[in-house]
């Protein structure tokens, strides 16, 4: 199977970002460069399990996010922009929307159903990076 994922999310003049990609083979990247108390680049690469791959798939596949459409959400702008793009199967989908802060965000839009599919899945996928980076990377196992 054809496998690809990559969110972007970068903000305010470029300079602040957090990126996560899945490859076919296995390896998931992540980069984030937040700025915080002038904070250096964060950058991770690890391998992970098909098993791994396949529960992407199945979060993806559940937010059915290959069915929407970013033509009505807010385009990026001075404040921010969020990317996501997918390629599954024999579909690839690109997203790129504005910064979103909250949900009052989403449901103040031109296509509340979509971004809110939009932005659970983002959440979705961050907290699973977040989680394999942690659990890879810990420096002290309990």
């Amino acid at each position: 199977k054809q496998w690809y994922q990559r969110r972007v999310a970068i903000t305010a003049g470029g300079h602040e970002f957090l990126e996560f990609e899945f490859r076919p083979d296995g390896k998931l990247r992540y980069a984030n460069n937040s700025n915080y108390k002038n904070d250096t680049m964060i950058r991770k690469e690890c391998n992970v399990s098909l098993p791994v791959l396949k529960e992407l798939a199945r979060i993806i596949e559940e937010g059915e996010i290959m069915y929407e459409d970013d033509k009505m959400w807010p385009a990026p702008d001075r404040i921010g922009r969020q990317e996501l793009e997918i390629v599954h199967k024999n579909q690839h989908i690109c997203f790129n929307t504005s910064k979103i802060g909250s949900l009052v965000d989403v449901n103040s839009s031109k296509d509340p159903d979509g971004l809110r599919a939009f932005y659970y899945l983002v959440q979705d996928l961050k907290c699973f990076v977040f989680s394999l980076i942690g659990l890879h990377f810990k420096i002290k196992p309990i």
